[in-house]
């Protein structure tokens, strides 16, 4: 018979019950390194920001076409001997743009975007390599956060489509008459880096906070201010694509004043190409025209969504949307300078980072809008 024990008796160390985890059941469930990735993200964050920059200075100095094959792998050496650059220099003479823009152009002349086009598709490989290596990393340590692998996995797909595209646009303008690469596909190549940045920087804000964070905020979403702040997104990718045709086709160039275009509102040279529907990509002032016109209907729509911004009980998410005012006030500013001065090099790269500041702010809005952040009771 098993003795009987004193109701007084004290429970043993061994009787504990089982603790909860450190941050609740959702936290314990979704295990892997958060802050570890965060920080792997946050650097190609900054690669692929360093990469737009460097590809608008690749168009800017007319540096795009001067290599014309597409060597994944064996393209990362450069030429290595006279013999081989003098190869490199016969391959760019046979195509329209030195015959028609660049002929007499000097080896030296040559070596120069050369280095401007192998330094933009070095860095594709950079990232792809930091991509793969943090990717793989996490992957067999089993690092990586729960439901998030294929969140990474997305990340390097279409890294990888981004090079693809990159090649596509380049082939363009080695025929025919091009001396320049084809807007639209110029268009579609900064639009998806926009892509890969914005879910990035996504995957950024996600990660710097819990699960049972995110959940918890969740339920003080500011669902009208959540669903602007995704249409001022939209907007801005749109307008983003439409200065990209702006760029293919040097269109900022032209019409060099403000606010008037050839003295009236509509550029008189709109419609001069045929037929017609070229003009809205390959005409210079029309281009032009629909960028502005776009630009002022998205301040327009920032203002509203600003406004709306103001009546939100949250601190952190009002200043949020005050910074994206600011940036868009300014980013326009960037805008007249470029249009006024013919878009110099160093005012349009301005205007492109901008663009980046301005897009990556809207994000962060968008997403304290979505999970706020917890304040006291007096805000």
């Amino acid at each position: 018979m098993a003795d009987k024990r004193s109701i007084f008796e004290e429970v043993s160390a061994e009787a504990k019950p089982a603790q909860t985890p450190k941050g609740g059941l959702i936290d314990s469930a979704a295990k892997g390194a958060r802050g570890a990735v965060r920080v792997w993200l946050m650097v190609l964050f900054a690669l692929v920001v360093v990469m737009i920059a460097v590809g608008g200075l690749t168009r800017l100095t007319d540096s795009g076409l001067s290599i014309t094959e597409w060597r994944p792998v064996t393209g990362a050496l450069p030429p290595m001997s006279a013999e081989a650059w003098d190869v490199e220099f016969e391959k760019y003479k046979q195509i329209p743009e030195y015959q028609l823009q660049n002929e007499g152009m000097s080896l030296a002349e040559f070596k120069v975007i050369y280095w401007w086009e192998w330094g933009h598709r070095q860095l594709g490989r950079v990232i792809g390599l930091v991509w793969a290596a943090g990717f793989l990393f996490f992957l067999a340590t089993k690092r990586i956060p729960t439901g998030w692998t294929g969140r990474l996995l997305l990340l390097g797909a279409l890294g990888g489509l981004q090079g693809a595209i990159g090649w596509w646009m380049v082939s363009s303008g080695l025929t025919g008459t091009m001396l320049d690469v084809a807007s639209y596909r110029l268009a579609t190549h900064l639009g998806l880096a926009f892509i890969i940045l914005g879910l990035i920087a996504w995957f950024v804000l996600k990660l710097g906070r819990s699960e049972a964070d995110l959940l918890q905020a969740r339920r003080g979403r500011e669902a009208k201010l959540f669903s602007m702040g995704t249409g001022l997104m939209h907007f801005a990718f749109l307008q983003i694509l439409i200065g990209a045709l702006v760029a293919g086709i040097d269109a900022g160039r032209s019409y060099n004043e403000w606010p008037l275009m050839g003295g009236q509102f509509f550029p008189p040279t709109a419609f001069d190409l045929e037929p017609a529907w070229r003009n809205f990509f390959e005409n210079a002032g029309l281009v032009q025209f629909i960028h502005r016109i776009a630009g002022y209907l998205l301040f327009a729509f920032g203002v509203v969504v600003w406004m709306r911004s103001r009546n939100s009980g949250n601190s952190q998410t009002r200043f949020a949307f005050n910074a994206v005012m600011a940036m868009m006030v300014l980013q326009m500013l960037i805008g007249i300078m470029t249009v006024l001065y013919s878009a110099p090099w160093t005012i349009a790269i301005l205007h492109q980072f901008g663009a980046v500041v301005l897009f990556t702010l809207i994000l962060r809005a968008r997403f304290l809008a979505q999970y706020p952040l917890a304040q006291s009771v007096r805000g």
